[in-house]
Parts: structure tokens; sequence; C-alpha cells
């Protein structure tokens, strides 16, 4: 029960301090600040929950790790459910904060969540927003696993994964506003309603998809060895 709380506590942590950076500051931080942000949100919970959980406080990851054959199917249930709850949690109490606050509504701010179309910056279409998200989650789980496989760069790993986190957020955000995490995504969806749910369903699938890709370059490579 104890990874399964941390999860929560780190996909919380994630999805809070990420999406509401952009939904409340996004404007004086731009498009890198909130960038950092979700990195940094990384950074802080590997060190913090990484020795209980593994600190995968994404589906998407847990997936890539289920596909390599380092956890079960058990734990890949609860550590998902565990996400998800962490997530709403998150995206709740944000909008009880913009409700607190001088900003007209919760759909003003966006609430951090994800989008194509109308809803992305740059106007990118369903098509284009699966492919940004399904390489983006390649290249980012493909970097949790081989971070995480083996001592060598287990003492940096966290910090690792959180700049990994960074920088595709940095071209995503235009694009998406980059998801590469189904939790991330669904918790402020489900609070914002509307387009942003509609719209979901792309940055639960793609992500998913780009897990299971970078789980099968992972294994081909360590089987190239």
């Amino acid at each position: 029960m104890k990874k399964y709380l941390a999860e929560l506590l780190g996909t919380f942590v994630l999805t809070f301090f990420g999406c509401g950076s952009a939904a409340i500051a996004g404007v004086d931080l731009g498009n890198l600040g909130i960038a950092f942000a979700f990195g940094l949100s990384i950074v802080a919970m590997a060190y913090a929950i990484g020795n209980v959980s593994g600190c995968h406080i994404n589906p998407a990851v847990s997936l890539g790790v289920y596909l390599t054959g380092r956890m079960n199917g058990k734990d890949l249930a609860g550590y998902i459910v565990a996400q998800v709850i962490g997530a709403i949690i998150a995206a709740l109490l944000l909008a009880a904060l913009i409700s607190m606050s001088d900003f007209t509504s919760i759909t003003a701010t966006g609430l951090g969540t994800n989008g194509y179309g109308d809803a992305s910056a740059v106007g990118l279409n369903v098509w284009g927003a699966l492919l940004t998200e399904i390489i983006l989650t390649m290249v980012f789980v493909l970097t949790v696993l081989g971070a995480t496989d083996g001592e060598k760069t287990g003492v940096i790993a966290g910090l690792i994964i959180g700049l990994t986190l960074t920088f595709v957020h940095i071209m995503g955000i235009p694009l998406t506003g980059t998801s590469v995490n189904p939790a991330r995504s669904f918790g402020p969806a489900l609070v914002l309603g509307g387009e942003a749910l509609a719209q979901v369903w792309v940055f639960i699938v793609a992500p998913l998809i780009g897990a299971a890709l970078a789980a099968g370059i992972y294994k081909y490579f360590k089987k190239a060895k």
C-alpha cells in the first residue's frame, strides 16, 4: 500500500505544480518556465519517493516498466489507479484555488489541459497530436528505462528523467500542451470538462502507444548486447 500511496502523492505533486504553473502563471513563466515546473516536479519526487515506489507517477512509465518485465500486473493496475486519483485530487484543488482568486473561471485558465485543433497553440490537428505524443512519450519512457537500468545512473536518475521531461515539454507545449502522461492529462480534463474532456482520449492512447514502443526498443537494445 505504501508504494501506491507514494504514486498518488507523486502524481499529485506533478499535476498540481506542473499544471498549476501553466494555468496560474503560464503568461509570466512562458513555455520554458512551465517545462521546468514539470521537470523539477519529477526531480523532487524522484528523490522523495523513488526509494518507495520507483517514482513512476505516470501510467505510461508504469506500462513501459511492466512490458520490460520489471513489475507485475497487480502493481501495474495499482500504480495506474493511484496515479489517476492523485491527478484528479490535484486538479480539484487547483480549481478550488482558482475559484478563490480573481480569475473569471477555471475555463479561462485552461487548468493545464492538453488539446489539439483550436485547443493547440499552433492549430495542430488530431493526427499531429497523436504523432507528437507518441514520439515524445517514446523518448521520455525510453530514457526512464535506461536511466533506471543498473547502478551507474541510479544516483542521478531523477535528475536525468526530470531534465528529459523538461526538454520534451519545450517542444511539445506549443503543439499539444505536452502530455506524455495519461493521468496528468485526465485529471485536469475531467475537472474542466467540455472540449478538454472530449479530446483527452488522444492523451491517454498516444502516451500508452509511445510507452509500448519505448519498451520494445529498450528490449531490442538489451538483447543486442
